[in-house]
């Protein structure tokens, strides 16, 4: 003899679903946060590989002219991300750089089309620097550590070629 249960419980009661939402919702913050993280030092590993590549790029240029491409020492040779230069050709931010000693020249992975986000170059062709420089939250090196810039601690990573240009410029 088969007894059957007037009252079937086939699902979950409204407390219970809205336990396991919030639960799911906390589980994703947390997995967004540290996703944010991670592509923030992405984002530092780009830099500090791109402007290791520049910097390799300069010291052939120098090699085989005597001199660092020059900007006239008058103006920053700005990127895509937030200027008017492009990354290779007669118009790139590094002039007479591209496509000789480095195919095209970086832009920083941050996205930043405003301001002045983006590589920026500097030469009066005896010394040069090389900053990628970030409007928004980004991290920077300390003092002490490679690609600081004791010009702008908190807004731009530094590759140079000596002084003046590492401490002044």
């Amino acid at each position: 003899m088969t007894f059957y249960s007037k009252k079937q419980n086939g699902g979950f009661t409204l407390i219970e679903l809205l336990v396991v939402i919030a639960i799911i919702g906390i589980l994703s913050s947390v997995v967004l946060a540290s996703l944010n993280s991670a592509r923030g030092k992405a984002r530092d590993a780009y830099r500090r590989s791109s402007m290791k590549q520049v910097q390799l790029a300069l010291e052939l240029y120098f090699d085989s002219n005597n001199s660092y491409p020059s900007t006239s020492g008058e103006y920053w040779g700005l990127s895509v991300n937030g200027g008017s230069r492009t990354t290779s050709g007669a118009n790139a931010y590094i002039p007479g750089l591209t496509p000789t000693y480095i195919l095209v020249l970086p832009a920083d992975p941050s996205g930043h089309t405003n301001d002045w986000s983006g590589f920026l170059y500097i030469s009066d062709g005896t010394n040069y620097k090389l900053l990628s420089h970030v409007t928004g939250p980004e991290s920077f090196p300390s003092s002490g550590q490679a690609f600081y810039d004791p010009v702008r601690p908190t807004w731009a990573w530094m590759i140079c070629s000596g002084e003046p240009a590492c401490s002044s410029w």
